[in-house]
């Protein structure tokens, strides 16, 4: 940010300038987390996935699915606080274990 004096009748004035990379959308992201998933079939969690979360491809939600099978868990996306909660709640309400957490 940088400080500049107005030359306008207030001498007083201070104008605020912001550098473009200042003014990125500065609200924090958070990633949904899908958690391994010992009782459901791994087409039903890949099908699901793209159920809630529309703009994954079969790719995506296959590589997401098997991510978390063979980790423990697998990111599904990194959005807004208030889409993250709405598709972790809805993985939830599929019968799949879900989480979000602040992006850092």
């Amino acid at each position: 940010m940088s400080i500049k004096n107005s030359e306008n009748s207030n001498k007083n004035a201070v104008l605020l300038e912001k550098k473009p990379s200042e003014l990125k959308n500065k609200s924090p992201k958070y990633k949904v987390l899908l958690h391994n998933d010992p009782v459901n079939s791994m087409e039903y969690v890949t099908t699901t996935l793209r159920a809630v979360v529309p703009q994954l491809s079969e790719q995506d939600a296959i590589a997401i699915m098997l991510e978390a099978h063979n980790t423990g868990v697998g990111l599904v996306i990194i959005c807004d606080l208030e889409p993250a909660e709405f598709y972790s709640e809805s993985l939830k309400s599929k019968g799949l274990t879900s989480s979000i957490e602040k992006e850092e």
